[in-house]
């Protein structure tokens, strides 16, 4: 069964009365068809409205939302073979963060990003995609890794932010992520970078400050989160769907900024109604976007980030 969000409760209704009527209909053998068809038509017709007007906080619960796809299904679908390799030869592997060989319709690439489970228990395992210094380290390894055997690398974000624990701290947390911001701005081979959820802080900037960044319809992409700002502003974190929309943390607003230079289209009503098109739009974009680099030297690569990091603000 499909996850409604709060704004979507209308559609809920729409949709459970179709199911209703499709189990009536087969119970007792009634044609229903007729009466089917005018729900369905009227569902898809307030989901095509509601989506069109969705606001900055709508925009981020779509983002969180738990049956949306994750690294992992990303994997299976625009990798056509993956070779994990796990971690930071210097402390511990962090599942929060997975890398790895692979190819992309025939490209061989290094494939990383953040993943955060799609149970409890992965969620658990996945520290719910917040990564601690180990898994930008890791991060850091197999990005110079592919520089050194001129592999793209294409990197996957979706993560509320790194690891605030003590623990983080401790092993050099913010070093971490600035060694990794360091490691994307030089390296010679190309780099692309997709917002696919929730784009989080240094916790993901650490894995795209790339050549191209991409972003999904209605990922969303920003310094903190909306309850974060919110408490820190209003002292309440009630006030999320204000700090959403001041923050502008939306694909379109990000991309008129500057800040992202793609945004890529998701099905009608979000990555989680429809996670194989998802997937497939996805695999295009990041096809092209390769392909697109590919004729760059090393130099006009650090140099086209440079520039591009630099503009911004």
């Amino acid at each position: 069964m499909l996850t409604f969000l709060d704004f979507e409760k209308p559609i809920a209704e729409l949709e459970a009365r179709v199911v209703e009527l499709r189990e009536t209909a087969e119970k007792e053998s009634i044609d229903l068809d007729a009466e089917i068809g005018k729900l369905e038509a009227k569902s898809a017709k307030l989901l095509r409205e509601t989506y069109a007007r969705l606001t900055p906080w709508q925009k981020a619960q779509v983002a969180r939302h738990p049956e949306r796809p994750h690294f992992n299904n990303y994997v299976a679908g625009i990798a056509d073979d993956f070779l994990p390799l796990a971690g930071d030869r210097a402390f511990a592997d962090d599942p929060a963060i997975i890398g790895g060989l692979a190819r992309i319709d025939g490209r061989r690439v290094m494939l990383i990003g953040h993943e955060k489970g799609d149970d409890t228990a992965s969620r658990l395992r996945h520290n719910f995609g917040m990564a601690k210094p180990e898994g930008y380290r890791k991060a850091i390894r197999l990005m110079q890794l592919a520089d050194r055997f001129g592999l793209p690398v294409v990197t996957l974000v979706d993560t509320p932010g790194a690891f605030p624990g003590d623990e983080a701290e401790e092993r050099g947390q913010a070093e971490a992520i600035a060694r990794s911001t360091e490691t994307c701005l030089s390296l010679g081979v190309p780099l692309i970078a997709v917002i696919v959820g929730e784009g989080g802080s240094g916790g993901a900037v650490a894995i795209a400050a790339a050549n191209r960044v991409l972003m999904f319809e209605h990922a969303v992409y920003s310094v903190i989160s909306p309850e974060g700002c919110a408490s820190i502003l209003w002292r309440t974190a009630d006030k999320a769907p204000d700090a959403a929309e001041a923050m502008r943390i939306t694909a379109s607003d990000l991309q008129a900024l500057g800040v992202v230079d793609r945004v890529v289209d998701e099905p009608l009503g979000g990555a989680h109604r429809d996670s194989a098109a998802a997937i497939s739009a996805l695999k295009a974009a990041v096809v092209e976007e390769l392909d697109g680099c590919g004729a760059l030297g090393r130099d006009e690569l650090i140099a086209q980030r440079r520039a591009k990091f630099l503009a911004i603000g």
